[in-house]
């Protein structure tokens, strides 16, 4: 009893603690609540605040907005309203200028009536004129008008004879000159030899007995010597002599340098022939490709292409007018560098055209054509700057000289060619140049005789003192140079001279 009693008592005190413990739960959840609505009222006031605030941020920019759109809008109509303005002032005008013009037009229709009248009044004075004059100066109209043109041409041939002159005659002050003293420094500067090289196509033997020797039997030594060098053998009544015949000079030479092999020797037969002429065939291309490196570094130009140099040191067995062009093409290469420091240009480039000028010559007994265009042609080929290439081109006018290093080549090949000594022509050719020329100055009116002198490079023409005039004399000088330089062919320059003289004769009695 007393157990359960205790019991009874424990439970009775849990149940009272536990109904006080829910009754405090229940005052702190009450007590919550109102807190958290006392918040919840609070937040909402706060967000409504901020809301209202942005609210009347965005209004008054929006009212700022407004109103400055509001202030634009005003002031285009303004500016709508001036236009407006000038237009109709505009308007206003055009109409008072119509009206003016209009005025104008109607005067300038009436004046042109006028004028009109007037006009046929003075064309019909003027073909009354016109009549009178005619059978007043026995000539018809289109017939003055000849004459007068007639006239006014000789007149203004002569005024341009009469300019000219001056001009040429102050140009030749200084252009002269100066082209005289780089010439003649040129000249004197480079000492070249003055005996003109020639090939050689005889070699001499050491006796009558070995011709026999070089023909063989039944002529097989000769026959083998021409099939392995390309080159005839000619083997006449000549004493101690072999004639070497042929277009091509390094062949020539080959044969040439062969043969002398094989007489040294003394062992002429057919495989012996084979075996010498190959050699002497290396040493030739060896001598060429020596010769041109040796004219490259005595001229102190570098960078030219192997090809060209073998072309080059072939010069060596070629010959123009009796004149070795390989000694000519040095002699060109010097000149050129001569002038060129000068003239102020560039003198490697210069010697470089100089050296490179007949470069066609090598090959043009196996390519047709001008040895200026074959020559340019090689240089481009091998990379040559386009200023070499065109000097080498225009160096004999296949193209028209259009730098100062096609000029000074042009002049440094004509100085080198017309030295004496350097070259030598044919005699029928020599005669027949100076007939033509004395025949193209002749062919024009008033001349009366002319001679060529100077080898042909001067012509001196006499003219009638009555026909020709001091002025026109010029012109005729002009006239006929453009005509030597058209149908003839000539190195160098030729110099043409006109004179006319007046003479005066009395007896005395």
């Amino acid at each position: 009893m007393l157990r359960k009693k205790l019991s009874n008592s424990l439970v009775s005190d849990a149940e009272t603690l536990a109904a006080k413990m829910i009754e405090d739960a229940k005052r702190q959840t009450e007590v919550m609540a109102m807190e958290a609505a006392v918040q919840a009222k609070d937040a909402v006031y706060q967000a409504k605040e901020e809301l209202e605030k942005q609210f009347e941020q965005e209004t008054r920019e929006k009212r700022r907005d407004l109103q400055a759109l509001e202030k634009r809008l005003q002031q285009k109509e303004e500016n709508l309203d001036k236009k407006t303005n000038l237009f109709d002032q505009r308007d206003a005008d055009f109409l008072k200028r119509e009206q003016a013009l209009a005025v104008r037009e109607q005067s300038l229709v009436t004046k042109e009536q006028a004028l009109g009248q007037k006009e046929e009044r003075l064309d019909a004075l003027v073909g009354e004129q016109k009549a009178k004059l005619e059978q007043i100066a026995g000539m018809t109209a289109a017939e003055a008008k000849k004459f007068l043109m007639d006239s006014m041409e000789d007149e203004a041939k002569l005024d341009v004879a009469k300019l000219i002159k001056a001009m040429e005659e102050e140009a030749r002050e200084t252009a002269d000159k100066k082209a005289k003293e780089v010439l003649a420094l040129a000249m004197q500067r480079y000492a070249g030899e003055y005996v003109a090289e020639r090939s050689v196509s005889v070699v001499t033997l050491p006796s009558d007995e070995m011709k026999g020797r070089i023909i063989g039997r039944e002529g097989r030594n000769i026959r083998a010597l021409e099939a392995a060098t390309g080159i005839d053998l000619i083997i006449d009544d000549t004493p101690e002599a072999v004639i070497l015949s042929g277009f091509n000079p390094v062949r020539r030479e080959v044969a040439k340098l062969s043969l002398q092999k094989l007489i040294a020797d003394g062992r002429i037969h057919p495989g012996r022939i084979e075996e010498v002429v190959a050699k002497s065939q290396e040493e030739i291309e060896q001598a060429m490709k020596e010769a041109g490196e040796q004219a490259a570094f005595d001229l102190g130009v570098h960078g030219i292409h192997p090809e060209i140099l073998k072309l080059i040191g072939r010069l060596k067995y070629r010959t123009s007018y009796s004149q070795n062009v390989y000694q000519h093409s040095l002699e060109v290469a010097f000149l050129c560098g001569i002038m060129a420091a000068e003239l102020g240009i560039n003198v490697k480039q210069a010697k470089r055209a100089g050296l490179l000028h007949d470069l066609g010559k090598a090959v043009d007994h196996e390519v047709e054509g001008s040895h200026a265009v074959i020559g340019a042609d090689i240089a481009k080929k091998y990379g040559e700057s386009p200023k070499i290439v065109h000097a080498i081109m225009a160096h004999h006018e296949d193209e028209k000289p259009a730098t100062v290093l096609a000029v000074l080549v042009q002049a440094a090949d004509a100085l080198s060619g017309a030295r004496p000594g350097a070259r030598r022509e044919m005699m029928e050719t020599y005669v027949k140049r100076l007939d033509d020329l004395e025949r193209i100055a002749t062919s024009f009116d008033g001349v009366l005789t002319s001679f060529a002198i100077q080898a042909g490079r001067e012509i001196r023409v006499m003219v009638s003192s009555e026909q020709v005039t001091d002025d026109r004399a010029l012109v005729l000088a002009k006239d006929i140079a453009k005509k030597i330089e058209t149908e003839m062919t000539y190195p160098g320059q030729i110099k043409v001279n006109v004179i006319r003289e007046t003479r005066a004769t009395e007896y005395a009695r």
